[in-house]
């Protein structure tokens, strides 16, 4: 995988605003880096000896934006892997601001938040031994945690962690991660809000899902 396809997919994270890694049902609403590298080429999800290569090409390329900072990830949208430009993200990040995102957090995910201030990223099984959120039992609590954090924001994902079988994802706080543009959430700049109506104009799916993340009785406590 050369770098020509890495930059082709930043620029598309930085002209769509937001965009998933894979599409939803071959649909390009929303959008997807697989609908805009290979428009014309349905995605089969299968990583068998006969599965097409793209599939597995995207999924190191997701982990070497996520780890660039160069761009924001995060399993923001129905909890699947979403990409945003650094404006957009910082547009997003203001607007979490203007409603208290740690208003109404489930006490697990303020635990899991306060343990990623301490030290991140940390893979999966990390942080959920951290928690002491292990086994099938806190499976749905854990599960529930960090939906609230993805939904809002407040942790993002930074690459994978070699941890076990399969890599895992890492995760960090975006506070931490991104301290500029959280420490500059109350100030977010014309061009940067511009960028993220324009975003939010191409896609209807994105527009429903933030106004849903901006209601606080979406994550019970």
């Amino acid at each position: 995988m050369g770098t020509s396809r890495y930059d082709r997919a930043k620029k598309i994270i930085d002209r769509l605003g937001i965009v998933l890694v894979y599409p939803i049902a071959n649909k390009s609403e929303p959008p997807s880096l697989w609908t805009e590298l290979w428009p014309k080429r349905p995605m089969e999800w299968s990583w068998d000896a006969d599965a097409d290569p793209r599939v597995a090409e995207l999924w190191h390329l997701r982990e070497r934006l996520a780890r660039s900072q160069e761009v924001a990830y995060a399993k923001w949208f129905r909890g699947r892997a979403t990409f945003f430009s650094l404006p957009v993200f910082h547009a997003l990040l203001g607007r979490f601001a203007r409603m208290d995102p740690f208003a109404g957090l489930p006490h697990e995910a303020s635990d899991i938040l306060e343990i990623l201030r301490e030290r991140s990223p940390l893979s999966t099984k990390e942080l959920r031994a951290a928690a002491d959120l292990r086994g099938k039992a806190y499976e749905g609590v854990f599960t529930h945690a960090m939906k609230a954090l993805w939904s809002r924001l407040l942790v993002v994902g930074f690459g994978e962690i070699e941890d076990g079988a399969f890599p895992s994802l890492a995760i960090g706080a975006t506070e931490l991660l991104f301290e500029d543009l959280w420490l500059a959430r109350h100030r977010v700049p014309a061009k940067a809000e511009h960028a993220f109506d324009a975003a939010l104009a191409r896609s209807r799916a994105f527009r429903r899902a933030l106004d849903q993340a901006l209601t606080p009785s979406d994550v019970p406590a």
